[in-house]
């Protein structure tokens, strides 16, 4: 593990709101911006780039911060069915309202939301009546009958024409969502129809951070992207629209190249001719521009196809997916010659287990140290992993104990006796209730509560399946966990 260096965010950032303010005035003075990925955390970008800061897309807009406009779109469908962001665990409805409070807070201006595919859902209606009473304008748009290849109808009074216009008044139109296949593309394009009609000049580009169009096709950062997302059958190929156009080879995605020529003939009917000769034309993404450490970038990139296999595996165990998803992440790794050794922890972890037989989990910290922790009576193996990390932080001797059993015990009665609760050990979110409340009258445990911080990249591997409530700790703490796709019990069920 490596905590150098291999990417200048802060070159990144000037490039990138450099080349935006130039499109913005190819087109006119007026650019609709499709932003793909994610806006404030971009944890992905921060692994398999490191030095990319993950709320580095809201810091190259507040350059641009008097220009630019944001609308929010959400799919109505998505809507209708509940649908939840798997990182966060939140629905696309309650994930709308928390990027609109998230760019409050930067003081960016949210212009609208647009329930996009809308066909009368009615839990979407009932949105719209949620968002309009918080005083947010919400603009509907329909789903038209051909999407995308019916250029002739889509492109007409019967196709984005019944959509409704959103009213924008700033020159940097940026269009996100909750998460893929939320409509954004589709939004920026029926809003050039409308603007068209209106005689206001105005463009499209697109910005996504993968692939990264500049650097070789199969190079590990561009595969890590393939490994993420394996789900959605994104795969990188060579523009071949910019190679004959240019002579000049640019990595995209399957989808977008497949799609260009259905977006050029909607370009040419709406605008009257194509403003880009291939899918990387309508890209903005400066990325590998900033990258400085090829190496560095590529090792941390081979780091994430494994955690990304090891998720895969764990999602098939729960039954969330067929196996396709694992199948096509071991070709990425067998093509870099990587193996779940290439993980320190992993074997770190199964040593543990295989010792005591009971589940175990280590850790490697930034520098480099690998930690264990094993089950015992008192504690989780993460939990006594979480605290030996925390001892080794801060300098403290292994055998002191930050917390005592005199502490633990109560703990254990209330989850057990009165909580309704069958495993007494303590979850790793409870440890740390526990160990700031020792930390109010113990000096060892005020400086383990003072090394919590440098946790954070830190990679965390489990023998068993962990709780959601110790996921969700370790994802809070920013520590990169993988599990072993298995069980710590036989049962049948699993909260």
């Amino acid at each position: 593990m490596t905590s150098r260096i291999g990417f200048d965010n802060a070159k990144y950032l000037k490039l990138q709101s450099e080349h935006i303010k130039e499109r913005i005035q190819h087109f006119g003075g007026k650019l609709y911006l499709e932003f793909g990925g994610k806006l404030f955390d971009d944890f992905h970008a921060s692994r398999v780039l490191p030095g990319f800061i993950p709320d580095s897309k809201i810091r190259m807009l507040l350059q641009l911060r008097e220009q630019a406009e944001i609308v929010v779109a959400v799919n109505a469908d998505d809507i209708e069915k509940s649908k939840v962001r798997g990182d966060l665990g939140i629905t696309y409805d309650a994930d709308t309202l928390r990027l609109i409070d998230a760019f409050r807070n930067f003081d960016l201006y949210v212009g609208s939301v647009v329930l996009t595919q809308f066909a009368g859902q009615t839990a979407a209606a009932a949105f719209q009546r949620r968002l309009e009473a918080l005083g947010i304008k919400v603009y509907r748009h329909y789903v038209i009958e051909g999407y995308p290849y019916d250029v002739a109808h889509i492109v007409s009074d019967e196709g984005y024409g019944l959509n409704e216009y959103i009213e924008t008044t700033r020159p940097l139109i940026v269009v996100t969502a909750p998460g893929p296949g939320s409509g954004k593309m589709a939004t920026c394009l029926s809003q050039l129809y409308h603007e068209h009609l209106r005689g206001i000049s105005a463009g499209y580009a697109k910005y996504e951070t993968f692939p990264i169009w500049n650097i070789p096709l199969r190079h590990p950062v561009n595969l890590a992207y393939e490994a993420a997302t394996a789900d959605l059958n994104d795969i990188n190929m060579i523009d071949p629209f910019h190679l004959e156009a240019y002579g000049k080879t640019a990595v995209n995605y399957n989808r977008d190249v497949e799609i260009f020529p259905v977006l050029k003939t909607i370009f040419e009917r709406i605008l009257g001719e194509c403003p880009y000769k291939s899918p990387t034309d309508m890209g903005v993404n400066m990325a590998g521009y900033a990258i400085v450490d090829d190496e560095v970038c590529s090792q941390a990139a081979k780091g994430e196809i494994i955690r990304r296999y090891y998720k895969e595996m764990c999602r098939q165990r729960r039954g969330l997916s067929n196996g396709s998803e694992v199948d096509k992440i071991e070709i990425l790794m067998k093509e870099l010659n990587l193996s779940a050794a290439d993980r320190p922890v992993v074997g770190a972890a199964l040593a543990v287990a295989e010792r005591t037989g009971q589940p175990a989990a280590a850790i490697e910290l930034t520098d480099g140290r690998v930690l264990t922790g094993k089950t015992s009576t008192l504690l989780g193996a993460s939990s006594a992993m979480l605290l030996n990390a925390l001892k080794e932080l801060a300098g403290i001797p292994d055998e002191v104990n930050l917390i005592t059993p005199e502490i633990i015990g109560p703990v254990q009665e209330l989850k057990v006796s009165y909580l309704g609760g069958h495993n007494p050990r303590l979850h790793t979110d409870e440890v740390l209730v526990a160990l700031s409340i020792t930390a109010a009258t113990e000096t060892y445990a005020r400086r383990a509560m003072a090394q919590l911080k440098n946790l954070r990249d830190c990679e965390v591997h489990s023998t068993v399946i962990l709780s959601e409530v110790d996921e969700n700790t370790f994802r809070k703490l920013g520590v990169n966990l993988t599990c072993e796709p298995r069980y710590q019990t036989k049962k049948l069920y699993h909260k």
